[in-house]
């Protein structure tokens, strides 16, 4: 009797697997049948993808991968035809399968009893992913044009992870070419949108390896890093990217603004000073030392010196401009105010001449700044007051008509 009911239990067994296995040759053969019914397809795979029986079959899980490349090559052809596809139909079938795929080509790639590997599948695999490869790009697109960045993002990641499996060595898809590259851009980009910071570094550092728009790559790195409040790293980036994009300006301004920042105001003319040995006649350069000075160290002096170096390089300089009329409009406030603190009317009247002097030096550098910004509030302002102070009635009125006072 015991024998009996074993035999039954075993048929009934061998009964599923048999009906799991058809399951799997119904799915394939419904998914390229003439009137194809994915959703039926799906469903008779999806019990086999967790059957004991199936679920380390290779066939099972290549076929899952089958029915999504029929569903997207369906909505695909649509498309050629001129019909209207269903885009995220199509674009949610094609992201489906290279997980399956990756699945079925770990399992296809097993020994047998034998202890001999012969893939069955990879061959299919590969044709299929080798003739999609070019739409995860449209894919990606598609999404980031509705901004679903998530989705986008995979889309581009399987991109780059189909140029990289083993089973497409060799193929035209795995070229580290121009357009992997772009692609590798993209994904970066997406990636700074998902609120990962690790992630997004892991992306945007493997980009800055392609030579593809360096210069953006690092400033987004240098955003994450920002982002994380993670000085350290802000360095390495802004010291790495201004070796890679030695133009930018952007790299060594807010290395310094950081140096300047960690009060490390020397370290940070001394790297501007070694800059200025391989770039002599670069106006910013000598313009950013005398904000150091002025700002960092208040060497007002050297700060005036080094404007001046700027301006002897590029007269038209306006940052320049405007950085000296600030230092000598702050001077001359400054002496006003010490004025206005004296008693005595002959000393009053000498320190107050100093100021007039000053604001008179002050003038034609915020008058030029006017000039060719008329409308930056700070040279708006400074010449308001200077006007004021040099007795201009005129010019001040005008100016506060101006400013809408």
């Amino acid at each position: 009797m015991k024998r009996l009911l074993l035999t039954v239990a075993l048929c009934v067994a061998a009964s599923g697997a048999f009906a799991q296995k058809k399951a799997v040759n119904q799915a394939q053969s419904i998914a390229k049948g003439e009137k194809p019914n994915f959703e039926e397809a799906r469903s008779l795979v999806k019990g086999a993808l967790t059957d004991p029986e199936t679920k380390d079959d290779a066939k099972t899980w290549f076929v899952a991968g089958f029915v999504e490349d029929q569903q997207f090559s369906n909505e695909r052809t649509k498309e050629i035809l001129g019909q209207q596809a269903d885009e995220p139909v199509m674009y949610e079938a094609l992201i489906s399968i290279l997980p399956y795929f990756e699945k079925a080509y770990e399992l296809d790639n097993l020994p047998n009893e034998k202890g001999k590997v012969k893939p069955r599948f990879v061959k299919d695999m590969k044709g299929i992913l080798g003739a999609n490869h070019v739409y995860y790009i449209n894919g990606g697109s598609y999404y980031f044009g509705v901004s679903d960045y998530a989705k986008a993002y995979d889309f581009f990641d399987q991109y780059l992870k189909i140029a990289n499996l083993p089973m497409m060595a060799g193929e035209p898809a795995a070229v580290k070419d121009t357009t992997y590259n772009q692609v590798l851009y993209y994904a970066a980009i997406a990636s700074t949108q998902l609120n990962d910071p690790q992630k997004a570094i892991e992306t945007l550092t493997a980009a800055t390896k392609t030579g593809y728009k360096t210069n953006e790559v690092y400033q987004y790195l240098f955003g994450e890093y920002q982002m994380l409040e993670d000085t350290t790293n802000m360095v390495n980036v802004l010291r790495e990217a201004m070796a890679q994009v030695p133009e930018e300006s952007f790299f060594m301004m807010n290395l310094i603004n950081l140096q300047i920042s960690a009060g490390q105001n020397q370290e940070a003319i001394q790297y501007l000073n070694e800059a200025i040995q391989k770039d002599p006649n670069n106006a910013q350069l000598y313009d950013v030392v005398g904000r150091v000075y002025e700002a960092g160290l208040q060497d007002f002096d050297n700060a005036e010196k080094y404007f001046n170096k700027a301006l002897e390089i590029d007269p038209n300089y306006m940052e320049a401009v405007s950085n000296l009329g600030r230092i000598y409009y702050n001077n001359a406030v400054n002496k006003l105010g010490e004025a206005n603190m004296i008693n005595d009317p002959k000393l009053y009247q000498e320190e107050s001449a100093k100021a007039k002097a000053l604001f008179e030096k002050a003038l034609p550098y915020f008058e030029r700044v006017h000039a060719a910004e008329p409308t930056q509030r700070e040279a708006m302002t400074a010449l308001r007051s200077i006007y004021y102070n040099l007795n201009m009635s005129d010019k001040f009125e005008e100016m506060d008509a101006k400013m809408g006072n």
